[in-house]
């Protein structure tokens, strides 16, 4: 029998395609790099370099005019011992207390009544929220107003149920409760709108699931409600105690009237003089820059550490 024979396959050919070589990064994005580079030229111009020459600066003494003068690290030697500088963080950190922990507990009250059935929801919200886009310098004006002494509406409530008379803004703790409730007013709507963005993302399956349960509100709101809420606490929380600690036009506004030696001072007796205030002082009225670029930076890690440990006391929570 005859076999038939294999057919041979034609060669292929191959055309050789020229190797395409890859454009650099820098050169194939430059349009989307120019696009965005507004940005980081005025962060580098407004941000870092400023933040670079502060902390070179904090190693010098400096008048603002003349030649700069090595200090090394005497500033922050100096800074380490300044009673002055230890009694600011004491103000800031009463403050910062008295208004932050009343200001979560009235933010996520109002929350909570928020995200229930309610009429005018929106317009609410708008109220709330309304506080805090206010001019600081406006509202510290209207409560300088409403603590003073003679005439104000806080003594006037006090005297109309049989109290006597307290001088707010010349007493060590009269000063710092008129500057808290003043944040306090400030901010509680802004935080009440944070907190009622996190309820709104709570599965609405888990409250009928505790109501099935036989949980009350109470119950329900300490068991379901506050632990997923727990992210959001600590944003609050954490952003709270950074502009806290950074309290600056509060009372410099609120005690301008009251200062005896500037308005950088904190009022009688440098009882509202919060950390800010003294960098101010210390770097406008003093004319020192050297020293108060090195009490900026330690006003950072003062923010920093806070920040961290009330972190950290979140986490441990959520942990346990």
């Amino acid at each position: 029998m005859a076999t038939v024979p294999a057919l041979e396959k034609p060669p292929v050919v191959v055309a050789e395609i020229p190797a395409v070589q890859p454009r650099k990064g820098l050169r194939r994005y430059w349009h989307l790099y120019a696009a965005i580079s507004p940005f980081y030229l005025l962060f580098l111009a407004f941000g870092l370099i400023p933040v670079g020459f502060s902390f070179y600066l904090s190693f010098h003494r400096w008048d603002g005019l003349g030649s700069m003068e090595w200090a090394g690290l005497s500033q922050y030697r100096y800074l380490v011992g300044d009673s002055d500088f230890w009694q600011s963080i004491a103000t800031t950190v009463v403050i910062w207390a008295l208004a932050t922990f009343p200001m979560i507990f009235l933010a996520m009250v109002t929350a909570v009544m928020l995200n229930s059935a309610v009429r005018l929801k929106n317009a609410y919200r708008v109220a709330f929220f309304l506080p805090s886009v206010t001019s600081v310098v406006a509202v510290a004006i209207v409560f300088g107003s409403v603590f003073s002494t003679n005439f104000g509406l806080v003594n006037a409530l006090l005297q109309a149920v049989g109290l006597d008379q307290v001088a707010w803004l010349n007493t060590p703790w009269g000063i710092k409760v008129a500057i808290a409730t003043l944040m306090t007013w400030q901010w509680t709507g802004y935080n009440a709108i944070i907190f009622l963005a996190g309820l709104q993302t709570i599965p609405g399956e888990l409250y009928e699931a505790a109501r099935i349960d036989g949980a009350g509100p109470v119950q329900t709101f300490f068991r379901v409600t506050l632990p997923l809420l727990r992210p959001t606490l600590l944003f609050v929380l954490v952003v709270s105690t950074v502009t806290g600690l950074q309290s600056f036009s509060e009372p410099q506004v609120l005690l301008q009237n009251t200062a005896n030696e500037s308005t950088f001072s904190g009022g009688p007796g440098h009882s509202g003089r919060t950390m800010v205030l003294y960098f101010f002082q210390q770097t406008f009225d003093n004319n020192d820059f050297g020293y108060g670029a090195a009490v900026a930076w330690g006003i950072f890690l003062v923010v920093v550490l806070f920040s961290i440990i009330n972190w950290r006391l979140l986490q441990r929570r959520d942990e346990a």
